[in-house]
């Protein structure tokens, strides 16, 4: 039997529309023509399985290049995985994790990091989704009081749930005052590339050089086919993360096809111009709907997001056409997430019918 050399004959159908393009989530856009070239070189051959393959080995040095010197990269399946790894391995089994309420950890985790991760949740409600060292101290205390989960851990979000963004001071600000605390700052950076691209920085302004103990790094937002990353930047921060990766049913077994996407995504500069497309997308949507009458901007237009308020009946008729989800239906609020392939023409097309469907009211 010889080895395979050219794909085999295959029954399966395109079932969708390839130009069909919404405004529902990022997770709905396909994968990046270079992503899919990139797993297409690392298929063929055998590799060491659970991480020991070459790919994995330098990402590190990708990561490396972005975070400094002392970051470790952990490959997973997903951004909850990543989140709920990540927090395990930042807390003692009695340890509370403070966010604000919005945070994606609290609202769109099924609680898994309460359930799976057994940790208590401290929420907080910010303005535009951003905590401050004043929010934090709502709930960062009571360390000595034994009836009450213990404050180890401050969770930020980047860009945040409601697309704003920190900027680095911030982040600094934030994780001074948290280690002051003997607290440590986990970044959920679901988009982070978004925030980089808002910002005008490095991957590392924001996290290493703020003080940002671990983060979760997105992939799949930003045209992946599928996995994320737990980079450890502070190793002192930690413990135990390849065990609790596996015990949370993380670790890939052809782990080289999760970070081959990584090593294409952030080798280059893919990560910055795919993020910075969506983010320039959103300004567009933005800017068109904003002089329509009847229709509300809620939060900064800060990345690949925009969050608006319009009457229910509009958007439902809206829906019939796009894709895009009510944020809080009973206010009315709706959410409209670009992508690295929406094009002008998606957004200008968009714009025109809300628009139209304004002036029937």
């Amino acid at each position: 039997m010889t080895p395979l050399s050219a794909p085999a004959p295959t029954d399966a159908i395109r079932r969708h529309d390839p130009e069909l393009r919404g405004f529902a989530s990022d997770n709905y856009a396909g994968v990046h023509p270079e992503i899919l070239t990139a797993l297409a070189l690392a298929n063929g051959g055998h590799q060491v399985a659970y991480g020991e393959d070459d790919y994995t080995t330098h990402l590190q040095d990708v990561m490396r290049a972005h975070f400094g010197p002392t970051a470790e990269a952990f490959p997973v399946f997903n951004g909850t995985g990543a989140n709920v790894v990540a927090l395990q391995a930042a807390t003692e089994r009695w340890g509370a994790v403070i966010c604000a309420a919005s945070a994606h950890i609290n609202v769109d985790e099924c609680g898994a990091p309460e359930r799976v991760g057994g940790l208590k949740l401290l929420t907080v409600p910010t303005e535009h989704g951003k905590l401050t060292p004043e929010l934090i101290d709502r709930e960062a205390f009571g360390w000595d009081d034994e009836h009450r989960a213990q404050p180890q851990i401050v969770s930020i979000t980047q860009t945040t749930e409601l697309g704003t963004c920190y900027t680095p001071e911030e982040v600094r600000e934030i994780c001074d005052h948290a280690h002051e605390r003997g607290m440590k700052v986990h970044m959920d950076g679901s988009r982070i590339a978004n925030a980089a691209a808002t910002l005008g920085v490095p991957l590392r302004a924001f996290t290493t050089d703020a003080g940002v103990d671990l983060l979760s790094f997105g992939g799949t937002k930003n045209g992946l086919l599928f996995g994320e990353c737990v980079v450890v930047l502070n190793p002192d921060a930690v413990r135990a993360m390849k065990h609790l990766r596996k015990m949370s049913m993380q670790l890939a077994s052809k782990m080289r096809f999760v970070s081959v996407q990584f090593e294409a995504l952030l080798s280059g500069d893919l990560w910055l111009r795919s993020a910075s497309h969506a983010n320039a997308m959103a300004a567009r949507l933005a800017e068109a709907v904003r002089p329509v009458e009847g229709v509300e901007i809620l939060h900064p237009v800060q990345s690949n997001g925009v969050f608006a308020r319009l009457p229910h009946d509009v958007s439902e008729r809206l829906q019939k056409s796009y894709r895009f989800y009510f944020w809080d239906e009973t206010a009315g609020d709706v959410r409209w997430m670009c992508s690295f392939d929406t094009t002008e023409a998606d957004v200008d097309a968009f714009a025109a019918a809300l628009a139209e469907e304004m002036n029937k009211r």
